[in-house]
């Protein structure tokens, strides 16, 4: 569908030209733009009910109540704001006002300091009716901001909350469409790294897939979701735990994937700079995977999702082709130790690649993939024909970085998975997938048990799609 992108300011206006739509602003921080907006284009009285900024942390809480952990920009700061300004449009203007949809706005924004030591980030959310007599929905999201200017970055927030207004009420019906009009007029400003849709009007739009599209369409390169399919966001999941990553396809999780996970965690919580009780593990699934086979599949990506919630994972879709990416996103959430669960000859890959692609600037580029808090845990695989086994000690390294190879296995960068079951080495996921699309026998055998039940009951990746 072709879409016209408006200027904020033509969609600030439609809204206050629309009588059917009614509602509150509530800003706190930075993000003290979004009513400017409406009130500028003229005929806000047809809209706006109320604004407010509770800047001073006391009358803050004196409104919504103190937060536990300090922190005022965050989700439930957001969810408090939001319950708050809803409830008292409907207690003090339902009666008065049976025939408009109300709507209550709210953000909690820390744009960049002149330090520069905090870089621009907040919490936007929308509560909306579609009728009068309707339960609202709620639209939540986070965004990392990304101009180098405070100003800037304010200006951004206004823009931002124009659009989640306007495309909440413009494109419900179309929840892509809706996700891709959160950016109009701020490519290359803004990163929306988290998307939550609830409510009725929403009941059959599927978060996981939101998640899919806001790094498909470029919002963000990085999204994590949970084992229910909530989309969740890094700051209030992982601050300040460890977290290990596993990279794959999942198509489907084998018994070699999941021994390496079960094995890699046992090792990462032993280390002695890793506290277990706030120690995460997550799995990763790539944009780039997604398309190994050629255009974007969503039952695909459906498929993955269900399988890894099931084995109850919290799961990060990314558009980070190279771990130095994924890497530098969690640097900015005080994560203390990260881990990078995979097999040996994903490493040689991983080495390889980095050589080749920076035979000006190694030491640069190797510095920025294995940073000081950064361990690489290797599990081992089988040689091709000879079936020797290959680990961090023995794969294939240019002979010209041979010496920086060997001082991150001294310096621990690099470690091998201690424990590992010899007998499962043979199992290959592609072979694996190959056998239940073609409907062969004894691929269950390769995978876990839950596993092979749930793609059974399930009918995931297309099994029984073809006759024996």
């Amino acid at each position: 569908m072709s879409r016209r992108i408006l200027e904020t300011e033509q969609k600030a206006l439609e809204i206050n030209l629309d009588e059917r739509i009614y509602g509150a602003f509530a800003e706190i921080g930075a993000g003290q733009e979004v009513a400017r907006h409406f009130f500028q284009v003229g005929a806000a009285a047809g809209t706006i009910a109320k604004t407010m900024s509770a800047y001073d942390k006391t009358v803050s809480d004196q409104i919504y109540g103190p937060e536990l952990r300090g922190r005022y920009v965050c989700e439930p700061r957001l969810y408090k704001m939001l319950d708050h300004e809803y409830a008292l449009l409907q207690e003090r203007l339902r009666t008065e006002r049976p025939g408009q949809n109300f709507f209550a706005f709210a953000d909690t924004v820390s744009a960049i300091n002149f330090q520069k030591t905090i870089k621009g980030s907040g919490w936007l959310g929308l509560r909306f009716q579609l009728h009068p007599d309707a339960a609202p929905n709620d639209v939540v999201l986070h965004v990392r901001l990304l101009d180098n200017d405070n100003r800037l970055q304010q200006q951004a927030i206004g823009i931002l909350g124009v659009n989640l207004i306007y495309a909440c009420y413009r494109f419900h019906w179309e929840p892509e469409i809706l996700l891709q009009s959160l950016m109009d007029n701020l490519r290359d400003r803004v990163a929306i790294d988290m998307v939550r849709l609830n409510g009725p009007d929403f009941a059959t739009v599927d978060n996981r897939l939101v998640c899919l599209w806001a790094v498909k369409n470029g919002l963000t390169d990085v999204v994590i979701f949970g084992p229910d399919g909530t989309p969740l966001h890094a700051s209030e999941l992982l601050y300040k735990k460890s977290i290990l990553i596993a990279r794959g396809s999942f198509r489907p999780p084998t018994l070699v994937q999941q021994d390496m996970i079960r094995r890699t965690y046992g090792q990462f919580c032993a280390e002695p700079d890793v506290n277990p009780e706030s120690a995460y593990f997550l799995t990763e699934i790539t944009l780039d995977n997604l398309r190994a086979d050629g255009e974007l599949n969503e039952r695909d990506f459906m498929d993955r999702a269900e399988i890894l919630g099931a084995l109850g994972q919290t799961v990060i879709l990314s558009n980070c082709m190279q771990h130095k990416k994924l890497i530098a996103y969690f640097q900015d959430y005080k994560v203390p130790r990260i881990g990078l669960a995979m097999g040996a000859r994903k490493l040689q890959n991983i080495i390889q690649e980095t050589y080749q692609h920076n035979l000006d600037n190694l030491l640069g580029a190797f510095g920025e993939l294995f940073l000081r808090h950064v361990r690489f845990y290797v599990y081992p695989a089988r040689e091709a024909g000879s079936g020797a086994l290959l680990t961090a000690q023995n794969i294939h390294v240019p002979r010209e970085i041979h010496f920086l190879y060997q001082h991150l296995l001294d310096h621990g960068n690099i470690v091998d998975v201690q424990e590992f079951d010899p007998a499962i080495l043979h199992i290959y996921h592609k072979e694996v997938l190959k056998m239940i699309q073609q409907n062969e026998s004894g691929w269950e055998e390769k995978v876990p048990e839950n596993v092979a039940a749930i793609i059974q009951k399930k009918h995931l990746f297309g099994i029984n799609s073809r006759k024996k």
